[in-house]
């Protein structure tokens, strides 16, 4: 029996417009009748998370910003923030990869020092709390827990080569154009873990769909993983099933079967 339902948003849950199919509150509601507990799991910020889903906001468990924050009834139940030192090194390793934007992802509020118009309209599909900072090694009222590249001619050629040999982080492709820096402990597959004792539901309990590089170790976590048909080739070689494609309402179709 299923019991833990665990998804990605960008590529998964959402279309290529950024939206869901309005069907998802009423498997929803169907879900939460059979006790079967639902995760959002995204690179995103908790703030933008919890606006998709401010229906079922205290009723849903959101792991944020690729594991590093999750967020249960509004409290949070785990975090991995980032060090100082850490900070300094991946901000000024950004500055100096030709056509990437940094974003620096605290609890509060995310933090660019960039005016630029076209990255200025991809951070704003994905944070809904936002600061233009004159300087990011200068932020202190928060805690970090996220460094992301964006580099809009693509971040897995044109941004991974510059950081794949470090090994004091956790880095991952997140997206076409999206590169993300966490904590050494920290992924999405970590923060599901934590959350699967303490809700006491195990591997063959639970359910996971995603479809990028940083869904990976998610997958991993779950007896039946699916990636979509849209998936990166690595996740879809590690997944036990595959969904639809996002444009298709993957997702919500495998839900209506075990509903």
């Amino acid at each position: 029996m299923i019991k833990l339902v665990v998804t990605d948003m960008d590529g998964t849950f959402l279309n290529d417009d950024k939206k869901f199919s309005e069907e998802f509150w009423e498997i929803y509601s169907k879900m939460e009748e059979k006790g079967i507990k639902f995760v959002v799991a995204s690179g995103r910020q908790y703030q933008n998370l919890k606006k998709n889903f401010e229906k079922i906001e205290e009723k849903i468990v959101f792991i944020a910003e690729n594991g590093s924050y999750v967020v249960e009834n509004g409290k949070e139940i785990y975090s991995r923030t980032l060090s100082k030192d850490i900070i300094e090194k991946y901000v000024e390793l950004g500055r100096k990869i030709p056509s990437t934007n940094i974003v620096l992802c605290g609890k509060k509020s995310a933090y660019i020092e960039s005016e630029n118009s076209e990255f200025i309209k991809e951070v704003e599909k994905y944070y809904e709390e936002k600061k233009i900072v004159s300087n990011l090694l200068e932020v202190e009222e928060d805690e970090i827990i996220k460094i992301t590249y964006c580099d809009l001619t693509g971040t897995e050629k044109n941004v991974y080569p510059y950081v794949k040999m470090e090994n004091d982080s956790q880095i991952v492709v997140s997206g076409e154009i999206w590169l993300d820096i966490s904590h050494i402990e920290s992924n999405k597959g970590i923060a599901l873990e934590a959350l699967q004792k303490k809700l006491g539901i195990d591997y063959e309990e639970t359910m996971i769909f995603g479809d990028y590089l940083n869904d990976y170790e998610m997958l991993k976590k779950g007896k039946f993983s699916f990636a979509m048909e849209n998936a990166h080739e690595e996740v879809k070689k590690i997944s036990n099933f595959i969904a639809r494609s996002n444009n298709e309402n993957g997702v919500l179709e495998e839900l209506k079967k075990i509903i």
